[in-house]
């Protein structure tokens, strides 16, 4: 059963999310909105990963599920993208089942209750 949620707006493939944790939007339906794409986390128990602020905002209000990886960095060469997630995962996995969301930003990362 995955863990994961992986939002349309990311790469599809990604060898860190070619797994059965993570699930990719696209596989599901690329066409959802966002409140459907939330729905489906919270009655999964999944947790968003996304570079869309409209997720991070919306768990500031709430509480899991769904809880929330946002990518809060620009725009990266795929390569230089699929580098950063692989050295930061197991770091960012950790910090998920502390905090409600975690911000990665390329200089740090943060937790937020």
């Amino acid at each position: 059963m995955p863990k994961y949620i992986v939002d349309v707006n990311l790469p599809y493939y990604f060898n860190l999310w070619n797994n059965e944790n993570f699930v990719h939007v696209r596989d599901i339906n690329d066409e959802w909105s966002d409140n459907q794409i939330w729905e489906y986390a919270k009655e999964n128990n999944l947790i968003i990963i996304t570079k869309d602020s409209d997720f991070s905002n919306k768990i500031i209000l709430k509480q899991p599920p769904p809880r929330v990886i946002h990518l809060r960095f620009g725009n990266l060469k795929m390569n230089a993208f699929h580098e950063f997630l692989l050295e930061k995962w197991n770091e960012i996995d950790k910090l998920i089942t502390k905090y409600k969301l975690v911000n990665v930003y390329l200089d740090r990362l943060e937790g937020i209750e």
